[in-house]
């Protein structure tokens, strides 16, 4: 199938590609390989979490991933930190989701499909109406993914936190409908909190270089198996786990 162009007016055949589109597994674990090469990201686990996560990529359970969000470099360091993690099994086997912008230049888009992107329409861009639909056609490709046994990763704050980046800022609804219909679909989903930190900021507004962001600090939560039954429920069991995971990469930097 072509790939299409991803624009809003065109989410309906975008949303029908990535529906089944796989990237070249080789392609991609060599790129994650060159990330963790590059950046060189420092993982800890709470104890047992290693131990956890491993049974549960085992048993094929499919992985619903959240991350902090600090920066335009994040996408590429989390992907050194599945390299260089008990996250690397599953390089290949999970979706990303990413904002549409970065699919619209052709060299960047072939990266960010490698890396197993998928588009995120969103509302801070285009409107909360107008990306309705786009949004909720989002979240059944992701929970037909996670039925079939992929996992899926997400930045649930939406946007970089400017604020502090300590503390996780507001985390959308989205997640929690994603993990809710992957339920309804027969799947059975492990939460899996990653916390991110590249140590103190003096000016939260102000990004990380990339010579910055090489050694981040990286720390995994104890993975949660069983979510509760409402979307809303979900995402507080994610805020709450991913702050718990975000305090111990700031602890460990």
């Amino acid at each position: 199938m072509e790939r299409p162009e991803v624009i809003l007016e065109n989410s309906a055949a975008v949303y029908d590609f990535y529906r089944d589109d796989q990237q070249n597994l080789l392609k991609a674990r060599a790129a994650y390989w060159l990330l963790g090469r590059r950046y060189r990201p420092r993982v800890s686990y709470a104890p047992g979490a290693r131990e956890k996560l491993r049974e549960f990529i085992s048993q094929k359970r499919p992985l619903l991933i959240a991350v902090n969000h600090l920066s335009q470099l994040d996408p590429y360091t989390v992907a050194a930190a599945a390299w260089r993690s008990g996250l690397r099994p599953v390089i290949g086997r999970t979706r990303v989701l990413a904002k549409d912008e970065l699919f619209i230049e052709p060299k960047l888009r072939s990266r960010i499909d490698m890396m197993g992107g998928i588009p995120v329409f969103r509302g801070k861009d285009h409107g909360l109406r107008a990306v309705n639909a786009a949004g909720q056609r989002m979240i059944d490709i992701c929970a037909e993914r996670m039925a079939r046994g992929d996992g899926v990763a997400v930045f649930p704050e939406g946007t970089c936190n400017d604020v502090d980046p300590a503390q996780v800022q507001q985390v959308g609804t989205g997640i929690g409908h994603i993990a809710f219909r992957a339920k309804k679909l027969g799947a059975d989903p492990v939460l899996v909190s990653l916390g991110l930190s590249y140590g103190p900021r003096p000016d939260p507004r102000v990004e990380p270089t990339k010579e910055e962001a090489y050694s981040a600090s990286f720390y995994f939560g104890v993975p949660v198996p069983e979510l509760p039954t409402k979307p809303a429920e979900i995402t507080r069991v994610v805020r709450d786990e991913l702050q718990s995971a975000l305090d111990g990469a700031v602890k460990a930097y």
